[in-house]
């Protein structure tokens, strides 16, 4: 009997100890984890306290960007990367999943809504690159399939806690600094490779940098900002749980999200398409949910442990 309560003891302690460790790894901030093989690579983001928006001084600035406002940000996980091609035609596989046959693309210096979709965005892209066209809904049907699968609580992040994240404890523009023109180091975004090779024009407002990608680049192909996270700024904008509204006088103080009557949703962090002053911390985009763009796509939340 003696030795048979051991054994049920000892199995026990060997079924609990990976548990533990992985609920160690994903308590520890900068730690990073998946909830399987095939799932996002998620960054554990510390508990802290921010000035969210920008000062007037800005460059760029907008109206809707102020008041600045300090916010308390729990502790959570959020995608090291944004969900790529391969990750969310996975999804589609496995759910059958219909995102429809149109999208706004590019053409011609001008975006309209046209035949496209996370397929086929109007531009050349492999599984390693984000997933674009893709809308507010798409998003959160993708999230509640990756909760369904790992059993954990995925979501989208809110407004506040992507900036936080953005951010990683700096309070410049950007998280590598002021000058946007140290752009190509750190994120994708309008330069002097998309000026030549999709306007050809040297009056479009670029980084005066190259970067060496026209369109979306393979995610995690600049470097990281302070949290640990790649492409916070650029490739493509990303959708956020907020409802959006134009000026954060009665934002919530806790980094939850802020919903409301308003028929759009924010979000941030620029693109592959965008100028300097749309790559920024602090810039803020919203659209309708059910819209698709070829510079939207996303990136996961998730609840810790």
């Amino acid at each position: 009997m003696r030795n048979l309560l051991g054994l049920i003891i000892a199995t026990f302690c060997l079924m609990w100890m990976p548990t533990q460790a992985q609920a160690a790894k994903q308590g520890k901030a900068g730690n990073i984890f998946r909830d399987c093989p095939s799932c996002p690579e998620m960054v554990v983001i510390p508990s802290g306290s921010f000035d969210m928006g920008s000062p007037g001084s800005e460059a760029g600035r907008d109206h809707d960007e102020g008041p600045v406002h300090r916010v308390n940000v729990a502790a959570f996980a959020l995608g090291k990367t944004e969900i790529t091609r391969g990750q969310f035609a996975a999804f589609v596989k496995n759910t059958n999943y219909s995102t429809g046959d149109k999208c706004w693309t590019l053409e011609g210096g001008k975006f309209e809504e046209r035949s496209g979709s996370w397929s086929k965005p109007g531009y050349p892209q492999d599984d390693k690159h984000p997933v674009a066209c893709i809308n507010w809904n798409d998003a959160k049907a993708y999230a509640k399939w990756m909760s369904r699968k790992t059993g954990k609580q995925y979501r989208l992040p809110t407004e506040a806690e992507w900036e936080y994240s953005a951010r990683g404890n700096t309070s410049t523009p950007r998280y590598w600094g002021g000058n946007p023109d140290e752009a190509c180091g750190y994120a994708n975004a309008a330069d002097k490779t998309a000026q030549a090779q999709i306007l050809n024009t040297s009056s479009w407002s670029v980084h005066k940098c190259t970067d060496g990608f026209a369109y979306t680049a393979p995610v995690g192909s600049f470097k990281a900002n302070a949290f640990g996270l790649n492409d916070m700024l650029g490739n493509v904008w990303e959708w956020t749980e907020d409802n959006y509204h134009d000026s954060y006088k009665g934002a919530p103080a806790d980094g939850s999200a802020w919903q409301g009557d308003g028929a759009k949703r924010v979000l941030r962090g620029g693109s592959w398409n965008n100028s300097p002053r749309d790559v920024r911390a602090a810039i803020r985009n919203s659209n309708e949910p059910a819209r698709r763009f070829s510079i939207f796509g996303f990136r996961l939340a998730r609840k810790l442990p």
